[in-house]
């Protein structure tokens, strides 16, 4: 039976409480959560066959550290372009590609294992591509959360995604150095094969409503172009950004290099590595255990300096290349560090996104932050290999302090009471028949007349109708006082087409309608302010369709 539940089922379900495994009544997130984990359990089974693979067909430490850099280094290179995608198209259909892609690349490169024919470079390649499966999935799944399940319960899926991936992280290690000491690195990559099949067919059977227009989709450049645009407006979502990469590229030292410390410094094997990252591992699951009531004791910009810190403990203990186990309660630091780093950046990027916008968001997210990793591994591996490991963890250990005082620059924020979803009550005005979509571009101009004692309160409220305006597809937005009339004030803004127009419209949400409203007390006629829309022609050569009199030209 297919999992189906909507926004009217949920709605049933009544209240939920802030804890972290509240998402989980919601059957159609359970149940491709639960298929991720299965997944996930696969990918860290290979993650320490193909590392130490890696280590052992390679002696370049360089090698071994791009590694991790070719698995997220396609977050960094196609997240815009997924992102667009997971906004445009039915995000599960997205989900479904994204998933066989990965499908595909793990068994052909456990088929080349298999004959022998894996050299660094094609291990690399594939791992290359199964990343880009990733990169185009994890937009389109993180996007869906927010049409899955209640907006309540949003921080808490956001949340399990790290604690489910990092529970997994604790016993999934410690299994593959287990195959990998026992049967070598090809059954680990066969079963991690076998392990894609889980989501793949848990969002075959599952069903989830998105939000549907019956406008015509965006061009993909339109779409890329303005989740860029919205991105560099939301200052919560730069400074989770700006945040992000930067933990990213000081703390993946930590994973990045963790198999050179065992073969150089703890002349450990596969086993010894397996323990170690189930260290990390454990120290991540019981983070996300207690995330909830973190939570609610401190704000997330001291969650986000105390991950930090908590990371650069990790890497400076391992830096002193200690006992095994001692190593692995550090590294038990460093996972708590990990999770509680990335689930708060990432609940921050999810507040702030409208469901129209939270696709392209979240992938311009992901590429800045894999970008990160993906430097800091390479950074951290040439440390590594011109000068020692050792070097390479104090060095990270010093730039996740510098990463923690940040905060001072780009402190991260949470914000559940912003409602940032679309009213759904614009009418769209009665317009001539030959009005295209992709007519434009549109020019619109809002007059208001504003007493001379009401203009400093005007004025404030403009600011902030120009940023929501903006955010929503507004260009080239001004505000302009009319010289001959002092109290006759104009907006002004204009969209490429008529389709983006009432796209603006109808991504409007309360914040628009409070400020609609507190402009109409300030305006001083009874009637509502005069919205005039008019179409830019073009005055050079003559068009066929100005010829025959088309009051609409389109591209």
């Amino acid at each position: 039976m297919a999992c189906t539940m909507g926004r009217a089922a949920r709605a049933k379900t009544g209240p939920t409480s802030a804890g972290t495994f509240t998402a989980l009544r919601n059957p159609t997130f359970r149940s491709i959560w639960l298929a991720n984990q299965v997944s996930n359990f696969g990918t860290l089974m290979e993650a320490v066959a193909i590392g130490w693979l890696m280590a052992t067909i390679s002696t370049s430490n360089l090698m071994v550290a791009l590694v991790m850099a070719s698995a997220t280094l396609p977050a960094f290179i196609l997240s815009p372009i997924a992102g667009a995608i997971a906004d445009s198209f039915d995000r599960r259909k997205v989900m479904l590609a994204a998933q066989g892609l990965m499908v595909v690349s793990s068994a052909t490169l456990t088929t080349l294992i298999a004959l022998g024919l894996a050299t660094p470079w094609i291990v690399l390649g594939f791992s290359f591509l199964v990343g880009c499966g990733a990169a185009i999935n994890n937009p389109a799944w993180q996007a869906s959360l927010g049409d899955i399940v209640d907006k309540s319960d949003l921080p808490a899926a956001v949340t399990l995604l790290s604690v489910g991936y990092n529970t997994v992280r604790s016993v999934g290690p410690a299994v593959g150095g287990i195959i990998v000491a026992s049967f070598g690195p090809l059954i680990a990559f066969a079963l991690n094969t076998l392990t894609f099949f889980a989501p793949l067919t848990a969002i075959w059977r599952c069903k989830w409503a998105g939000r549907k227009s019956t406008l015509p989709r965006e061009a993909m450049t339109t779409a890329i172009y303005d989740g860029l645009r919205f991105t560099a407006i939301s200052s919560d979502i730069k400074a989770a950004i700006a945040r992000g990469a930067l933990f990213g590229l000081a703390a993946t030292s930590i994973l990045a290099l963790l198999p050179l410390i065992v073969r150089d410094e703890l002349k450990g094997g596969a086993l010894g590595y397996g323990i170690l990252m189930a260290g990390f591992g454990a120290g991540a699951f019981f983070a996300g255990l207690l995330n909830s009531h973190l939570k609610r004791v401190m704000s997330q910009e001291r969650l986000v300096t105390l991950a930090c810190i908590a990371s650069a403990a990790c890497t400076f203990t391992l830096a002193l290349v200690p006992p095994l186990p001692i190593a692995a309660a550090a590294l038990a630091l460093g996972g708590a560090g990990w999770v509680t780093a990335w689930s708060g950046l990432s609940v921050s990027v999810q507040m702030a996104s409208p469901r129209w916008i939270a696709g392209r968001t979240i992938s311009i997210y992901s590429a800045f932050t894999n970008g990160g990793i993906a430097a800091g591994s390479w950074i951290w591996g040439i440390v590594a290999e011109h000068y020692s490991t050792i070097w390479a963890f104090e060095g990270s250990a010093g730039a996740l302090l510098l990463v923690a005082l940040a905060g001072f620059l780009f402190p991260v924020h949470e914000r559940p009471e912003v409602d940032l979803d679309p009213l759904g009550e614009f009418n769209a005005p009665a317009i001539p028949p030959d009005l295209k979509f992709r007519s434009g571009p549109i020019v619109v101009k809002i007059d208001y007349r504003i007493p001379l004692d009401s203009v400093e309160t005007f004025l404030i409220l403009m600011a902030r109708r120009r940023q929501v305006q903006r955010r929503v597809g507004a260009r080239h937005w001004s505000l302009l006082r009319d010289l001959q009339e002092p109290a006759h004030w104009t907006e002004t803004f204009r969209t490429p087409t008529w389709a983006d127009y009432l796209r603006l419209n109808d991504r409007l949400t309360a914040e628009h309608k409070e400020l609609e409203e507190r402009l109409r007390e300030l305006h001083a006629l009874d009637i509502r302010p005069d919205v005039h829309l008019s179409i830019e022609r073009p005055t050079g050569s003559v068009s066929k369709s100005s010829q025959s009199g088309s009051l609409f030209p389109h591209p």
